[in-house]
């Protein structure tokens, strides 16, 4: 997933990255100019892989790209306050590959961020992980599409070693993976919760909602576990309204 592409050019160099190393899905999230993926510079580019641009989804936001994704990994080349730890690409595409292996159904993302900015604090923190592409403290900047392929070729690389790392394998009771939309929902209803038990100030969140993300994303939920707490996020709420049998309604201050 590219986010905010600014370049054509830029956009036909990943998907020819793609294209080589046998990735097919690009979503392009707002870029700077519509249709980003038909201009001259993206076919160019693009040396032939132009099946990836044709089949690619453009999207206004970020979320409507991770609908149905069940992981995502930001790539950025700086950490982001209360996100995933950065790990090295040969250290997550193992994992990945593990993943798909364990489970075809499942679906993850690589999220990569603007030319000039990378990627918000917003957007890293709306990954399970992050993946740094190590390089000189003083220069530690690629072009985008060089970025695209490193991560594909680490991908290419570990599904031909046959990489399955054990702790990364999905266990036959794991359960089904919970999908980012459930998360999302997820998040949305436990915030609820935590205002109605005025564990949560919303006029003065601090830091507390992208810690209690980075401590969700790095329990890997699956789709039972969330259901499991979205009924403790209700009945949180079904107390807080003194709707539980039993139980009277706090009065208010």
């Amino acid at each position: 997933m590219l986010v905010s592409p600014s370049h054509g050019g830029n956009v036909g160099a990943a998907a020819r990255a793609m294209r080589v190393m046998g990735l097919r899905t690009l979503f392009v999230v707002r870029p700077r100019f519509a249709a980003i993926c038909a201009h001259p510079d993206a076919i160019a580019f693009a040396s032939g892989a132009t099946d990836i641009l044709a089949a690619a989804t453009e999207v206004d936001t970020l979320e409507e790209a991770l609908a149905g994704v069940h992981g995502a990994v930001a790539v950025s080349a700086e950490s982001r306050e209360f996100s995933a730890a950065p790990r090295p690409p040969w250290s997550v595409c193992p994992e990945i590959v593990a993943e798909l292996a364990a489970d075809p159904a499942r679906q993850v993302a690589l999220v990569f961020g603007p030319e000039r900015t990378g990627l918000s604090i917003e957007h890293v923190q709306r990954c399970a992980r992050v993946v740094s592409i190590p390089g000189e403290p003083d220069y530690n900047s690629l072009n985008l599409a060089q970025a695209v392929q490193v991560l594909c070729w680490e991908l290419r690389r570990a599904a031909l070693a046959g990489q399955s790392p054990a702790p990364c394998a999905l266990e036959p009771d794991a359960g089904r993976p919970a999908s980012h939309d459930q998360v999302e929902r997820f998040h949305a209803h436990f915030e609820q919760a935590l205002v109605a038990i005025e564990f949560l100030d919303p006029q003065a969140p601090k830091k507390l909602v992208p810690r209690m993300r980075r401590l969700f994303a790095r329990a890997g939920l699956t789709a039972e576990e969330v259901d499991l707490l979205r009924g403790v996020c209700k009945q949180i709420l079904l107390a807080a309204e003194g709707r539980l049998p039993g139980r009277r309604k706090r009065p208010s201050p």
